[in-house]
């Protein structure tokens, strides 16, 4: 079977999260990825824990493994003039490179997009950076909880009584990467029509703004700004997130027979004849006294209980699963979503898969490369080099 992206070309520069997620979705479809690093130290997410038996390994850190899975492995070093040289021949024949680098630092190797594009024309270049190539906020530095405030999502998130919070994990960056590889995808298309490559230029505090749903919308047209409402929807009750006996449950009770059938499941139906209560909308403006009317019957039954309970009265239910239980749950296994995977270093772990799935050209998971394992390799399939060439440049520390 021909993969998707067979015979694409790939130099992977980043670092991190974003440009190696982004990688990684092209290296899924059949793309050859070659993961550049710096000889020794390698991408800086080698660092980054948790590591296997709590040991420090740049070969067995959680985080990299995951991002960088089927790439294959290139030291090299860019602060050196024959490095630089090394991936300028390499460019040649590449047809996407990805960078995740602030903006100033491609200018100042001197492989900026106008350098890299005389040497190949049909390059598509992706540049994620925090604010994007241009404007006031170019060269500050930033992180996730950064792209959450300046995102406008921090301001949403929280109780409406308390500070606004940031959001989980890495969410930002990984917006950066899924819309690094949709532009890629976009050149790669443009370039069949026209020849010619482009710089894909990704914000990632443009990102999280692009991806609000009705907060934009309701500023632009009658000028509300949206108010924190923690786990409550603002126009329907119950929405929201419930202690139960052994655990938490999340309801999402919007419409009004959807409303009607929950409360006679749990015996509220005559809360229907009070005006507090007639409807959803209703309901959400009188939400902490409704709360404590259904606490009772919350408290006497399990999570378990309850949602199927909820699911047989066609009432939108789930559980509010942890890592272990998100990782046991029945649906992502039928449909195939954790893989494992054997390391040479790390061993056999389970890994994410991805999300979608091609009748017809699949995406493939393997394993993430250990730092520098191919650089012989694809210098010499390459560029021609010999042992003496690879083992001078060894020593010189370029790769």
């Amino acid at each position: 079977m021909t993969a998707a992206l067979q015979g694409i070309r790939v130099l992977d520069l980043s670092r991190y999260v974003a440009g190696a997620y982004c990688a990684k979705l092209l290296a899924a479809f059949g793309a050859e990825v070659i993961k550049v690093e710096p000889p020794g130290t390698g991408d800086p997410a080698r660092a980054v824990g948790p590591f296997l038996h709590d040991r420090p390994d740049p070969e067995t850190s959680a985080l990299f493994l995951y991002l960088n899975t089927g790439k294959r492995g290139l030291t090299l070093n860019l602060k050196h003039p024959q490095g630089r040289e090394i991936l300028k021949a390499l460019a040649r024949d590449t047809d996407v490179l990805v960078e995740n680098f602030a903006p100033r630092v491609m200018p100042s190797l001197g492989l900026d997009y106008a350098t890299l594009r005389a040497v190949n024309p049909r390059l598509v270049m992706v540049s994620i950076s925090n604010f994007g190539q241009s404007g006031p906020y170019r060269d500050y530095k930033a992180n996730d909880m950064i792209a959450y405030a300046l995102g406008g999502y921090m301001y949403l998130n929280g109780h409406p009584q308390r500070p606004p919070l940031s959001g989980g994990g890495h969410q930002p960056a990984y917006q950066g990467a899924l819309h690094g590889y949709s532009g890629a995808m976009a050149a790669l298309m443009a370039r069949q029509q026209s020849g010619q490559g482009q710089h894909v230029d990704v914000s990632i505090q443009a990102c999280m703004a692009s991806i609000h749903q009705f907060t934009i919308n309701r500023y632009v047209y009658v000028g509300r700004i949206q108010k924190r409402l923690g786990n409550r929807y603002q126009r329907a009750h119950p929405i929201t997130i419930y202690p139960c006996r052994d655990g938490l449950v999340s309801l999402a009770v919007s419409t009004l027979e959807q409303y009607e059938r929950f409360l006679a499941l749990t015996g509220l139906t005559v809360l229907l004849e009070d005006a507090r209560f007639a409807t959803p909308f209703a309901c959400s403006e009188h939400a902490a006294s409704f709360d404590e009317l259904l606490a009772p019957w919350l408290q006497a039954r399990g999570k378990h209980d309850i949602v199927h309970r909820c699911q047989e009265n066609r009432i939108p239910a789930s559980f509010v699963n942890d890592v272990a239980e998100v990782m046991d749950d029945p649906q992502y296994r039928f449909r195939g979503f954790w893989h494992d995977l054997d390391h040479p270093v790390a061993g056999r772990q389970a890994y994410a898969g991805f999300p979608f799935h091609l009748t017809a050209t699949p995406p493939v998971l393997q394993r993430a490369c250990l730092l520098g394992e191919h650089t012989e390799d694809i210098l010499t399939a390459r560029l021609g080099c010999n042992r003496t060439q690879l083992a001078d440049w060894r020593t010189q520390g370029v790769i």
